[in-house]
């Protein structure tokens, strides 16, 4: 296997300065995942929440901000955990402070902003990765290794309103990581979608079923939804040989092909992709989660969310982020 191409040059001995955008739900977790390694020292997170700034003080007692621009220049790496329609202007400001980034999915909002940002990552020699983190969990079961695709894929992933995420559709707020599952299984393009939607809470669609075609033959069918009375979390893979279906929720594996499947683990996948990302930025690498991947994975959600049904033009002045 060849090496990977440096995005710059290593850095084998330094303590990384790491900053976070956003102490939500996710971002919280990113911080407390950067405090907990060696060699990393947390030194800022923004929000622009009063509440978010208290708390992040309260846990990690590292210097705050409400605005993400007071840690340009100040970080080696930074996690982006703001909402998904800030992404964009906030990843390209690191990139041009000279800082790795780690982006929470999706990449962008639109194929226009996920080029641009790829190119400047190239153009800058930076580490571009995006925090499709259930990558880590099939790589260890070896799913992703296997020479064929799958005809058949089925993915759910379901749960009750949490309020989060409201800026985009159930599509790019939890169907995606699906999309990048299936795009690893299923290495072909994509030639037709059909997909349905219904808003239920939100403006957007919060419940959508998918169907994706790819020009190899194989079919993926996707369910998620953020209304949905009971947790649901799976995927069944059909091939040629037999089935494999995974329930994530009581991890229980079903495996009717005789090929050799590991335990499924899902110990810490977020810790696994941000010590990924950690790496990649210390040697000058790439980590396993390529932004063109998660390119890929975004077109395909975005062809989903315009089949399910159209979406106001979402108006940028209402996230605080930005």
């Amino acid at each position: 296997m060849d090496s990977p191409a440096l995005h710059h040059p290593p850095l084998p001995s330094r303590i990384l300065r790491a900053g976070i955008v956003g102490h939500g739900a996710f971002g919280r977790h990113h911080a407390t995942k950067y405090a907990r390694m060696s060699g990393v020292e947390v030194v800022g997170i923004a929000d622009p929440s009063a509440d978010a700034r208290r708390q992040a003080v309260a846990t990690h007692g590292v210097p705050v901000a409400s605005d993400w621009r007071d840690l340009l220049g100040e970080v080696d790496v930074v996690s982006i955990c703001s909402p998904a329609v800030t992404h964009a202007p906030i990843v390209r400001a690191f990139l041009n402070a000279n800082t790795d980034v780690l982006v929470e999915k999706p990449i962008a909002t639109s194929l226009a902003e996920a080029d641009s940002l790829i190119a400047l990552a190239e153009a800058k020699n930076r580490v571009l990765t995006v925090g499709h983190q259930e990558r880590f969990v099939f790589a260890r079961t070896g799913l992703l290794d296997y020479p064929d695709a799958p005809l058949e894929v089925d993915c759910w992933r379901m749960g009750p309103w949490t309020g989060r995420g409201i800026d985009v559709s159930a599509v790019l707020d939890l169907m995606i990581h699906d999309l990048d599952l299936v795009h690893c299984l299923i290495p072909s393009d994509v030639v037709d979608v059909e997909a349905r939607g219904r808003a239920g809470v939100s403006k957007r669609s919060d419940d959508v079923t998918a169907r994706v075609f790819f020009d190899n033959g194989s079919v993926a069918r996707l369910h998620a939804s953020r209304i949905s009375p009971v947790r649901r979390r799976g995927m069944r893979a059909v091939y040629a040989d037999g089935v494999i279906e995974i329930d994530f929720v009581t991890r229980q594996v079903r495996n009717t092909t005789g090929r050799p499947l590991s335990q499924l683990q899902l110990d810490d996948p977020l810790g696994e992709s941000i010590a990924s990302f950690v790496s990649a930025a210390r040697l000058g690498a790439s980590s396993l989660v390529r932004p063109e991947e998660a390119r890929r994975a975004l077109e395909t959600a975005l062809l989903i969310d315009r089949a399910a049904q159209p979406q106001p033009e979402f108006e940028p002045a209402l996230v605080r982020y930005a």
